[in-house]
């Protein structure tokens, strides 16, 4: 499989049957650019798929953002030192500190629009994570995978595990089922 290679790349909008004819030809002369764009198509799908589970099992995620947290404690502790010296430090790192988890917590969005917010290389990573469940699969569009993955419930099962194993463990998610 290939690597993200950033966002500069152009992505040319090609069917997976493309995609997968041309992963199975042994001459690929030109198959560079074409690969890629032939391989976003499938990770478009798997996209897709992700986000119509998601959505039919109502599942929803806080992303924790320590980055922020840490940026605001440490802005008000600077804005401390500043004002109070070395107790202004220790008061502004505090109060910044509780206003960063406060902040942070309880952020909670539907999966599909994380996963539509996603970086492609994010994307590309879950792609991998998932595709593991659903390689022996065959399939040509998005919505023959789903009707694929949604008609066997264990498999479903298994792909919202991938889902989720992914999200807690790459993104440090929160978990939570509508009810």
């Amino acid at each position: 499989m290939f690597r993200c290679l950033g966002s500069s790349i152009g992505f040319t909008p090609i069917s997976v049957t493309d995609w997968k004819e041309a992963e199975s030809t042994k001459n690929r002369k030109n198959w560079g650019t074409f690969y890629l764009t032939m391989a976003a198509a499938e990770v478009e799908a798997v996209m897709e798929l992700l986000c119509h589970v998601a959505e039919t099992d109502k599942i929803k995620a806080a992303v924790k953002h320590s980055t922020r947290g840490a940026l605001y404690a440490g802005a008000a502790a600077f804005m401390g030192g500043l004002v109070g010296g070395p107790p202004g430090i220790a008061v502004g790192g505090a109060v910044g500190g509780l206003l960063g988890a406060w902040m942070t917590s309880g952020q909670f969005k539907p999966v599909p629009q994380i996963i539509m917010e996603m970086t492609p290389c994010e994307q590309q990573k879950l792609y991998d994570e998932v595709s593991a469940v659903i390689r022996t699969l065959d399939w040509t569009t998005a919505s023959q995978l789903i009707l694929l993955v949604m008609g066997n419930s264990t498999l479903k099962q298994t792909v919202v595990k991938a889902l989720i194993t992914y999200m807690t463990r790459e993104m440090r998610a929160q978990i939570q089922y509508e009810d």
